[in-house]
């Protein structure tokens, strides 16, 4: 499962580690107007797979004439693809489909749909009590979207939200949107067989599914020779893949695919996201070593640091494997990256809870995390098993104390680096400057060093030296 959330708490100062974390909306543009009659925008939020979806949307819509837009006053449909996992992500897409609604109300013809897993949990309500959309479809109805719109333009309300054993999507070539043109995204599996008693994941995604190993390699490998320089493999446990080609009569685990993408080429970065604790095995990490390109970063989602509360949350480790996982991942690879996700205030937690919390993450001394304290989801097994019963001022101040730790081990991690010399995918220009550039170490962290005068463009790797470091970003400088 994703592990992420949209409106999770960032150390102080510190970027979002990538535009598909968190619910930032965004809109794709076509290269040539004049290609397509009708338009369609789109925004997304969530989790990393809620923006590949909307790359698989984009591509179903392209075929059926449609071109994406940045600007909604053009559009002939709007979609709005969503996330469950919190309340105010929920809040927010309202919020946006009641703008939506006085837009619609302006243009005549203009439909607007809502995706994803708000769509899946909510289903038919948006149409029946909301009443702020035409269309509601699911994440694994995708394929049907041309004859919904057809309904939706005829007047009907359209809805499809069936889940599937088997679909993956991995026949479709995702129109990358918004794309730097260096990182994109390859979904590998989808849904989730864990229970987290706080997740709505397993019922707005389903079972877990392995997307077919050839169709993987070959997107790769296409957005390799596209100019590409790296790719994240996608899952809602992407660890837990599992593959069985008859025809060769072959199984493909989680570490035999990471192999098989890393030889494309070594000039082609391999990341994944998100990793269950569990599932992360000593042969993924000694194929991680062996090769150079697949990143040195593990997102590993602890949640809680009490056994007691991991024991209410489902999560099928204690305190104590969990520490051991980490201490076996830094054994085999001692520069690798480590962040994680922290719940404050699960149901029943405790003072000592909590302090088991604040000492697992000096154990594993993260670099970075996503924060946030527990909101109770309807349809989980915990809001069906327990009562939310801590106050949310006790919520809080747990949190709080989480974020100054981690703000405090995060600069402690880029302190940890000064001097050191890493291998950097540039990725653009900084923010702050044109006259800087901006990359990312194997660790996942960013790092911004001047231009000069080398003769180098987006896409090329460059050693950089750690010079200086904020909290968030380390500061370099290129080394010939």
């Amino acid at each position: 499962m994703f592990d992420l959330v949209t409106d999770s708490v960032r150390p102080e100062g510190m970027k979002k580690q990538d535009e598909t974390r968190q619910g930032e909306a965004y809109a794709p543009f076509a290269n040539d107007p004049n290609t397509y009659k009708k338009r369609f925008y789109i925004e997304s939020y969530g989790c990393q797979m809620n923006f590949a979806d909307s790359e698989i949307v984009a591509s179903i819509l392209n075929q059926e004439g449609f071109g994406a837009t940045r600007n909604l006053e053009e559009a002939d449909l709007i979609f709005i693809n969503t996330c469950s996992i919190r309340e105010k992500a929920e809040q927010t897409v309202r919020k946006r489909l009641t703008e939506f609604r006085k837009l619609k109300d302006q243009k005549k013809g203009m439909l607007v749909g809502v995706l994803g897993c708000m769509a899946e949990r909510l289903k038919s309500k948006f149409l029946e009590e909301e009443k702020l959309v035409d269309l509601v479809v699911g994440p694994d109805a995708y394929r049907t979207l041309p004859g919904l719109v057809e309904e939706a333009e005829g007047g009907q309300k359209a809805v499809n939200v069936l889940l599937s054993r088997e679909e993956t999507y991995a026949d479709i070539s995702p129109v990358r949107l918004d794309s730097n043109g260096v990182s994109a995204f390859v979904s590998i599996m989808r849904g989730c067989n864990n229970m987290c008693a706080f997740c709505v994941v397993p019922f707005t995604r389903g079972r877990e599914r392995s997307r077919d190993t050839e169709s993987i390699i070959n997107e790769c490998r296409d957005l390799f020779e596209k100019g590409y320089r790296e790719v994240t493999l996608l899952g809602q446990n992407v660890d837990s893949y599992y593959y069985v080609n008859d025809k060769e009569n072959e199984t493909i685990t989680f570490g035999k695919l990471l192999e098989r993408v890393a030889l494309i080429s070594p000039l082609l970065r391999v990341r994944f996201s998100t990793s269950h604790p569990k599932d992360i095995t000593d042969e993924v990490l000694h194929t991680m070593a062996q090769y150079e390109n697949i990143c040195r970063y593990i997102h590993l989602p602890v949640q809680s640091g009490s056994s007691r509360v991991l024991q209410l949350m489902n999560r099928t480790y204690t305190r104590e494997w969990y520490m051991a996982k980490v201490d076996r991942i830094r054994e085999i690879m001692p520069d690798c990256g480590i962040s994680s996700d922290v719940i404050a205030g699960f149901c029943t937690e405790e003072e000592k809870d909590h302090q088991d919390t604040l000492s697992i993450m000096e154990h594993s001394r993260y670099d970075m995390s996503y924060m946030f304290f527990y909101s109770e989801r309807p349809g989980t097994l915990a809001q069906r098993r327990y009562k939310d019963d801590v106050p949310e001022d006790v919520k809080k101040r747990r949190l709080q104390e989480i974020v100054e730790l981690q703000n405090r081990l995060s600069l402690e991690s880029n302190h940890r680096d000064l001097g050191k010399t890493f291998k950097v995918l540039i990725e653009g220009n900084s923010k702050r400057s044109e006259t800087d550039w901006m990359g990312r170490s194997s660790q996942n962290k960013v790092i911004v060093f001047p231009k000069e005068t080398y003769k180098l463009k987006k896409g090329d790797y460059v050693m950089v030296n750690v010079t200086d470091c904020t909290q968030a970003t380390l500061l370099g400088k290129i080394v010939n």
